[in-house]
C-alpha cells in the first residue's frame, strides 16, 4: 500500500485581464480562479530510504525528474521547515499540459500541503507556506487555497470571492494542442505592451467596470454576466491556433452563456444555463476530451 494519494485538480480562469509588465519582468494579471474537480492529476506516495530525497517519476517525456516542479516543492518545503520524508513520487498525469488549467502548480500544491500537514511542530503557518508557495509559481498559493478567488499581481494575491454561477453548468474542451505560456506572452508583448491601455481592451470588457466596482475585497459578484468572462490571451493566441478559436466559437453555437479560453491556453470552457444543454455540447464536441460539471 502506498504512503499516500494525493489527488491535484485543476483550475480556469473566469476571466483574465493583463495589466501590463512589472519592473521585475512578470507581468501585472488580473483575474479569477476557479477550481475544478476535473481533470486532476493523481500523486501517489512510496517511503525512500533515509537521505534519498525526492525522486518523481511519471511516463510522460520530461516530467520524471528533479526540475519537476513537485520535488522543486519537496526540497523548499525540507530548506523552509529544515526536515521532509524522503519520498517517491509516481505522477499519473491527466492534466494536459499546455492547457492553462495549472497542472504543475497544483501538483507543487498538493505535495506542500501534505508535508505540511504530517510537519507536526514544524509546519509552516499560513503566511509562510503561501510564502513559499508563491515562489515556486504564480498559481501554487491559489491551490493552496482550492476556492474561488480573485489575483492580483502575478496571480498570488488572493480574495476569496463566491462568482455567482450557482445554477450554471460548465463544459472545459481539451484539445490535443499545447500552448507555450513563454511564448503566449512574449506574443501579447510583441502585439499589446506598446500600445496605450485603452487599444489593448478585448471584446468582453465592457463589463470590466462591474468587475472593478466588485473591487478585490469582494465577497461575491451579485449575479453572473456572460460579459464578465473573457481573457486578454486570445487576442495573441488565436491568430497562431485557429482551432481553439473555433471552439469557443462551436461552444457558443451549442448555446453557451459564455465562452473562454483558460490562461494561457490551450483549454476552452463555456458556461451553459442547464445540464442538459452542457452534456449536448459535450456530446456535439467528442473529438477532443471534455469535461462537464455543475457549478
Amino acid at each position: 500500500m502506498p504512503e499516500a494519494v494525493l489527488r491535484a485538480p485543476c483550475k480556469i480562469n473566469l476571466f483574465l485581464r493583463i495589466l501590463g509588465r512589472r519592473p521585475d519582468g512578470f507581468h501585472e494579471l488580473h483575474t479569477l480562479f476557479y477550481p475544478l474537480a476535473e481533470p486532476c492529476d493523481e500523486l501517489v506516495l512510496d517511503p525512500l530510504p533515509a537521505g534519498a530525497g525526492c525522486r518523481v517519476e511519471c511516463d510522460r517525456l520530461g516530467l520524471g525528474s528533479e526540475d519537476n516542479l513537485i520535488a522543486r516543492a519537496w526540497r523548499a518545503f525540507r530548506e523552509a521547515a529544515g526536515s521532509a520524508p524522503d519520498l517517491l513520487v509516481r505522477l499519473d498525469k491527466r492534466i494536459p499540459v499546455g492547457a492553462g488549467l495549472g497542472g504543475g502548480s497544483s501538483d507543487a500544491a498538493a505535495m506542500l500541503a501534505y508535508l505540511n500537514g504530517r510537519a507536526g511542530e514544524r509546519a509552516l503557518s499560513a503566511q509562510r507556506l503561501a510564502a513559499l508557495a508563491a515562489s515556486l509559481g504564480a498559481d501554487v498559493p491559489f491551490f493552496l487555497l482550492g476556492r474561488p478567488a480573485l489575483a492580483r499581481g502575478k496571480g498570488e494575491q488572493l480574495v476569496p470571492c463566491d462568482p455567482g454561477l450557482s445554477g450554471l453548468w460548465l463544459v472545459l474542451v481539451c484539445p490535443e494542442a499545447h500552448v507555450s505560456t513563454a511564448w503566449a506572452y512574449g506574443e501579447w508583448d510583441r502585439l499589446f505592451l506598446d500600445r496605450p491601455r485603452e487599444q489593448r481592451v478585448t471584446d468582453f470588457w465592457p463589463a470590466e467596470a462591474a468587475l472593478t466596482s466588485a473591487g478585490m475585497g469582494a465577497k461575491s459578484f451579485s449575479s453572473f454576466s456572460p460579459l464578465a468572462v473573457g481573457n486578454d490571451f486570445e487576442a495573441a493566441v488565436f491568430p497562431a491556433h485557429p482551432k481553439l478559436r473555433g471552439i469557443k466559437e462551436r461552444l457558443y453555437g451549442l448555446g453557451a452563456a459564455a465562452a473562454a479560453m483558460s490562461g494561457s491556453g490551450a483549454s476552452v470552457f463555456g458556461l451553459f444555463r442547464g445540464r442538459e444543454r452542457a452534456l449536448s455540447a459535450a456530446r456535439g464536441l467528442a473529438e477532443a476530451r471534455v469535461f462537464v460539471q455543475q457549478c
